[in-house]
């Protein structure tokens, strides 16, 4: 689906027009909130001051393979960026597609091994990014539901193994951390929306005290889905991003994704005065946030420890 965002200048008159190309794998739905952080970023290193700015969105509404004909169509208008995000799938199809137009990413996982760069330090070709991933991360979501629902001995993991790395990384690190609580875990896995009500299914067979869903771009869109299966066997349920928190689920904790757009946005505007993606180191995220939704624990009767809230980055009701 192609649609253009257009960013009004603050100042008329003769301004240059830049186009930025937007290779997104989801859909155009709820991503109003990260496309106002993306132009923050843009705004806080001056460019909205300066500039016209014409944002081209293609948006492949979570089917992969549309995603390298969208990134040729961008590369035939000759953007002067391309941002690539919703996981590493945007951000490959984008680098097959152009060796010379610059691309920033967002991505979940180290993008040395993706393949994307030679180094985080000196990223060299035409792409640079942020990295969303951060060591203990999975392993700290899973304490915080361990303090949120401390009965929960057992834990039913789900991942996507079509990510290999998301499911590598959630297994290592909630592995060391389940050994660390005393917590049993049991793995569950599903690439579609079919094999999700499967893994539900096979969930009942030996109920699980609490379900911890993977990072992972597919889980992560069908997070409606999960949330009315989680309810409907009343396990509490963490994601890690704010979006699933909001559809329902007990719990998210992870990195900000409206701050991660607006990062990008930085560094779009530095490429667009003239940086060279080369030149600009691979950032990770640095801000990440605790949300709970009281309305979902007082649904399953759980009470929140008050540390716990006070903790927390918003309580949603």
């Amino acid at each position: 689906m192609a649609s253009t965002v257009r960013l009004v200048v603050s100042r008329a008159g003769g301004a240059q027009q830049h186009m930025i190309g937007l290779l997104e794998s989801r859909s155009s739905d709820g991503m109003a909130n990260r496309l106002a952080g993306f132009c923050q970023g843009l705004t806080e290193v001056g460019f909205v001051d300066a500039e016209n700015v014409r944002v081209v969105c293609r948006w492949a509404d979570n089917r992969a393979d549309r995603l390298p004909e969208m990134a040729a169509d961008l590369v035939r208008q000759q953007p002067d960026v391309i941002f690539a995000s919703g996981g590493p799938l945007p951000a490959l199809a984008a680098k097959a597609a152009t060796k010379t137009i610059p691309i920033v990413f967002l991505v979940g996982q180290d993008p040395t091994n993706l393949g994307l760069v030679s180094s985080l330090a000196r990223p060299s070709g035409n792409l640079t990014g942020l990295n969303l991933f951060a060591n203990g991360l999975e392993a700290k979501r899973l304490q915080l539901l361990h303090q949120l629902v401390p009965r929960a001995a057992r834990i039913a993991v789900l991942t996507n193994p079509a990510d290999t790395a998301y499911t590598e990384i959630t297994l290592q690190e909630v592995g060391a951390a389940a050994r660390a609580l005393g917590l049993q875990l049991k793995n569950f896995a599903a690439t579609t929306v079919r094999e999700i009500d499967e893994a539900f299914s096979a969930m009942g067979q030996e109920p699980p005290d609490a379900l911890f869903v993977a990072a992972a771009p597919f889980l992560n869109a069908r997070r409606v889905q999960l949330i009315h299966l989680a309810v409907l066997h009343r396990l509490p349920a963490t994601g890690r991003l704010r979006d699933f928190a909001e559809a329902g689920g007990l719990m998210a904790y992870g990195p900000s994704i409206v701050d991660a757009f607006r990062q990008c946005g930085v560094y779009v505007g530095h490429i667009l005065k003239g940086a060279k993606p080369a030149d600009l180191p691979v950032r990770q995220a640095s801000k990440f946030e605790l949300f709970i939704n009281l309305s979902t624990a007082r649904l399953l009767g759980i009470s929140p420890p008050p540390t716990l809230l006070a903790m927390a980055d918003e309580v949603l009701e």
